[in-house]
């Protein structure tokens, strides 16, 4: 049997307005925005306002994304939310923002997985068009990280924001849309980038909060050595499952964590750096966004055409590698 395709038929995002510059994190703590930029590529991040909640991120997100589609909340039929940084420990988000946008026959979930939440997403929401259980289906990463931010830690302080993008998915013929992904876990290196505190294995009280194990920690120099080996390998399977070469590939969509890993990929593959975007300079890391944040961006320029191969690719706490390649349907935006 012929399974049929899945394509991206809609795409939005959101940032909040607040933006907090290298500048501003001089003045809080111990770091210069020479040293942020240099080690990370960050100049300036989004931080979500006091009254705003991460599902909030994503129903705007989610809005312009089914705008874009030309799809209305009821034609939904699942909505999938990554995120770590849910409204609460429980319900899922996934059913606040079904409630809230009118998604009267949708059902959902969240996926906890941080930085590779919405290829996994995207991934699965794909597996079940593919397999004609549902038509529609409303992917969204949405991060309010910096709530986990711990802004005495000058080592991981300089490096979050807060953000949301979405995608909706429908059938397409097969040959289009996803042609192929791979992911892979290693968990040996779970405590490298991790918020200890929170959950069943140690619960908050009051030494946890006092020692902010409810916060962001890692291993920044150990996750960028993981990281830098492991993201060629994952583009590798990526593009041998979809049997793809490097060369056929016209878009590179990274998880926004760090420009020196992100080139040091286009460097290995001979992608020319026009076709890897770069949002991490205004945007910072917002986790699981960064990736559909970027996406629409480059889409909202006009420059992704029908046809081109993208390769998005994840990475991170997990630790985790995720990469998808989709052949393009979608015609460019309309120029207002």
């Amino acid at each position: 049997m012929t399974l049929r395709g899945a394509t991206i038929t809609g795409i939005g995002s959101y940032l909040p307005d607040r933006v907090l510059t290298n500048f501003d994190l001089e003045k809080m703590v111990d770091t210069s925005d020479e040293w942020i930029v240099s080690h990370t590529g960050i100049r300036e991040r989004r931080i979500a306002a006091d009254d705003q909640a991460t599902s909030d991120l994503a129903y705007e997100a989610a809005v312009r994304a089914l705008k874009d589609a030309g799809r209305a909340a009821e034609a939904v039929d699942f909505i999938i939310v990554c995120t770590i940084t849910g409204d609460y420990i429980f319900p899922a988000t996934a059913n606040l923002l079904q409630h809230r946008l009118g998604c009267s026959r949708a059902a959902g979930f969240d996926l906890v997985s941080g930085c590779t939440g919405f290829n996994l997403g995207i991934t699965a929401g794909a597996a079940l068009i593919q397999a004609g259980h549902v038509d529609c289906v409303l992917v969204i990463a949405a991060e309010t990280l910096t709530r986990l931010t711990n802004w005495q830690d000058r080592s991981t302080c300089v490096l979050f924001g807060d953000g949301a993008g979405a995608v909706v998915l429908e059938p397409c013929d097969p040959g289009q849309g996803l042609l192929g992904y791979a992911n892979v876990s290693q968990g040996e290196y779970a405590e490298m980038l991790i918020a200890p505190a929170g959950g069943s294995r140690k619960p908050l009280d009051e030494e946890s909060l006092r020692n902010k194990e409810n916060k962001v920690h890692m291993q920044g120099h150990e996750v960028y050595k993981v990281s830098v080996r492991g993201v060629p390998m994952i583009c590798e399977m990526a593009l041998a499952n979809a049997g793809l070469a490097a060369e056929d590939i016209d878009w590179v969509i990274i998880h926004q964590a760090n420009k020196r890993i992100i080139e040091a990929a286009a460097q290995r593959f001979g992608w020319p750096m026009d076709r890897v975007p770069l949002t991490i300079e205004k945007y910072g890391n917002s986790s699981a966004a960064t990736v559909p944040i970027t996406l629409d961006e480059v889409y909202r320029q006009g420059k992704i055409q029908p046809g081109h191969n993208v390769l998005i690719v994840g990475f991170g706490a997990g630790f985790a590698l995720a990469a998808a390649i989709f052949r393009w349907t979608k015609e460019p935006p309309a120029v207002s």
